[in-house]
């Protein structure tokens, strides 16, 4: 089945017209609301202003006893309106029979209204009135003319809708700004953008050169932003994990091939004498026995490589029993002290209680025998091993000379083996790893608790998950 190959697009412009268009839409959201809202603000205050007219000029109106002769202020008044056509004002009477008018912009005017204005202004109780003539929604408002206490007529300021609404300057503004505004979060983000994917790329960049096999990478780590920091540092690190690897891998190529290879041509040589006859008797016999001997021991290693692939690939099986603990140890200690060929100072020590724990007895059993067989090679002809049974960990310590502090991060590492064990014993680097992953297997962790000049402590650390004592 073959799909087919997205296109892959680069970063910074993937995220930056994601990010423009997310800020035209936002943009055109908040001109719209703002629009909306200029509008009715616009409206709403020029409908207050048409109403302090009319009632200014009703005042005016009653005051003089004259509805005549003010065409010049009523015109004043109309001025006071930044609009391109400027609102009907008149004068009417009690029916409203129109008696003088200001100026007429617009169009329209009293011959609309056949000298009379429509009785729904006269009879609303509101002072502003919306009402539609020939198609055109048009605004009233209107103030009472009052003489002597006794209503006289209306004041009536008229205009259109659309008049009353128009505000092209301020739209304009609005438009300038919020393609300001775009253009600047544009650039802003531009700017942003590039600033962070900068380090990104460089990682990029860095990981393509590790996987061409050149671990040589330079990367600044000198960054402000927290989460680059940690991807840069860790990028670091992993890289010059890559490398021990590497040369690791390097090493074990070597030794693997060197362990395999003395005993083999031992092997070969030792037979080759016999075989030839340049042995016979005892010495022969002699020869055959070291023969065994290093049969013996590339056995173990081919074993070692078998049983860790094995474990590796999941195909090892944990066969649980609910164990006495305090049994199991001093059992396993004592057997292997005896297994010994030099004599052993091994201290085995258990609580008063007896710890139970479900758990593999065997796997349990190679876990502590690799343990102690690495604190009796660091102890030498001297010193003493402690074998420790607690609630929840087996601790192994030795009096040795301890690990140097730049190999106890790589104990673990499959095929790695100190500066001071190549020289003094011979073997693959697997136990420890091997150890570990044996104890993952058994619901506990094997982690090295600490070292120094007077000795080395490894714990065997299980999981709380109700293991019971008595």
């Amino acid at each position: 089945m073959f799909t087919k190959n997205k296109k892959h697009v680069p970063l910074l412009r993937y995220w930056t017209t994601r990010y423009l268009l997310t800020l035209i839409v936002g943009l055109l959201l908040l001109g719209a609301g703002s629009v909306w809202w200029i509008k009715e603000t616009t409206l709403e205050n020029r409908l207050k202003l048409m109403e302090y007219m009319a009632v200014e000029t009703a005042d005016r109106v009653a005051q003089s006893s004259d509805f005549g002769g003010f065409d010049k202020r009523m015109g004043d008044r109309t001025r006071f309106f930044e609009m391109e056509n400027q609102p009907l004002l008149m004068i009417t009477d009690m029916e409203g029979n129109v008696l003088n008018t200001g100026p007429m912009h617009g169009g329209w005017g009293p011959r609309h209204f056949s000298g009379k204005v429509p009785s729904e202004i006269i009879a609303n109780d509101d002072s502003i009135k919306r009402f539609t003539e020939n198609g055109t929604n048009i605004y009233a408002v209107k103030a009472p003319i009052t003489m002597n206490q006794l209503q006289a007529g209306w004041v009536i300021v008229m205009q259109n809708a659309g008049d009353l609404t128009n505000v092209d300057q301020e739209y304009r503004l609005l438009l300038i700004l919020l393609m300001g505004l775009g253009l600047l979060g544009w650039i802003v983000i531009y700017l942003l953008t590039k600033r962070i994917l900068k380090p990104i790329q460089n990682v990029a960049a860095a990981a393509a050169q590790v996987r061409e096999g050149d671990y040589d990478i330079k990367l600044d780590s000198d960054q402000k932003e927290l989460e680059i920091y940690e991807l840069i540092t860790s990028f670091k690190e992993m890289t010059s994990r890559l490398t021990q690897l590497e040369q690791m891998r390097a090493e074990l190529l070597a030794g693997v091939t060197h362990d395999l290879k003395t005993p083999v041509t031992s092997i070969s040589g030792l037979v080759q004498a016999v075989r030839d006859g340049v042995v016979t008797g005892e010495e022969r016999q002699e020869f055959l026995d070291i023969t065994l001997k290093e049969i013996n021991r590339l056995q173990t290693m081919i074993s070692d490589l078998l049983e860790f692939n094995s474990l590796a690939a999941g195909a090892f099986r944990v066969r649980e029993e609910n164990c006495d603990l305090n049994k199991l140890v001093e059992d396993i200690g004592r057997q292997w002290q005896l297994t010994q060929t030099e004599p052993v100072d091994l201290k085995v020590i258990t609580p008063g209680h007896t710890i139970r724990a479900m758990t593999d007895p065997l796997r349990l059993q190679q876990i502590l025998i690799n343990l102690l067989n690495n604190s009796y090679q660091a102890i030498g002809d001297k010193g003493t091993i402690t074998l420790q049974l607690s609630e929840g960990r087996i601790d192994v310590k030795d009096t040795g000379s301890g690990i140097p502090k730049a190999e106890q991060a790589l104990v673990f590492e499959r095929f790695f083996r100190g500066e001071k064990k190549k020289l003094k014993v011979r073997g693959l680097g697997l136990g420890l790893s091997f150890s570990k992953m044996l104890a993952r297997s058994l619901g506990a962790d094997l982690i090295l608790k600490e070292s120094n000049r007077t000795g080395t402590t490894f714990s065997l650390v299980w999981e709380k998950r109700g293991d019971s004592t008595s």
